[in-house]
């Protein structure tokens, strides 16, 4: 290494520059949507939220396959909405809650 080269011990952590930037603006947009319906963390609240937000993310992925791209509520994006429930539903299992199991 030359006197003029950096040295940054990073080559194990994560990658966060790797990520399609437009898509998660996309994902904020629809966040940001969701906190003028209801209100900020809203989500974390859900009753039976489990099975509720699987639900929601197969109504959406389920519209985006039959053709429809934007959800006509929002006006954003089917796969936005999807992945803000896939976002929360791992949330929800990265804290170890059931919360409300599906089967009720």
């Amino acid at each position: 290494m030359s006197e003029y080269e950096g040295r940054k011990d990073d080559s194990e952590k994560s990658r966060w520059d790797l990520l399609p930037y437009d898509a998660l603006e996309q994902i904020s947009d629809v966040l940001t949507y969701g906190t003028k319906k209801y209100e900020e963390h809203n989500w974390k609240k859900v009753p039976k939220s489990k099975g509720r937000y699987f639900a929601a993310a197969m109504r959406h992925l389920t519209a985006w396959f039959r053709g429809e791209r934007l959800d006509p509520e929002s006006g954003h994006p089917h796969l936005a909405h999807a992945a803000c429930c896939l976002l929360f539903l791992m949330w929800f299992d990265n804290q170890g809650e059931d919360h409300d199991s599906a089967k009720d």
